[in-house]
């Protein structure tokens, strides 16, 4: 069942971490994975991962930081980016997606529609031109 997509899990919370990483490690997917926005930030640019999950309450740079970061590195400007958070403020939501973020998910995380969004972006992005 491997995907050979690579995703970057950026999140502090070593159980969210370590459930997400086992949930998509069963489901084929190849996990990198960061504790806080600067480490968040190396990685990506060192591994071009094809997906990033980031959680915006992170040490090191928060997560907006880290996304608006990630959207104006030419290397990464086309990943897919998922925040998933606990913050419930309204303006949470729209301040991520209007910085780039394809999707806003709260925790606690529903692992099958996250999964079915990762699995249709990333479907979406392998789609070639035709020649």
């Amino acid at each position: 069942m491997k995907t050979n997509h690579r995703i970057l899990v950026v999140e502090d919370d070593r159980d969210t971490l370590f459930g997400l990483s086992v949930m998509l490690t069963k489901n084929g997917y190849d996990v990198l994975h960061a504790a806080d926005g600067t480490m968040g930030l190396q990685i990506a640019s060192r591994e071009k991962p094809d997906l990033i999950l980031l959680d915006l309450g992170l040490p090191a740079g928060d997560g907006f930081f880290v996304l608006e970061s990630v959207r104006r590195n030419i290397h990464l400007l086309a990943t897919p980016v998922f925040v998933i958070s606990a913050r419930d403020a309204a303006g949470n939501k729209e301040r991520a997606l209007a910085a780039g973020a394809q999707e806003y998910i709260k925790k606690p995380v529903d692992i099958s529609e996250l999964l079915s969004s990762i699995k249709e972006i990333l479907d979406e992005n392998s789609v070639s031109p035709p020649a």
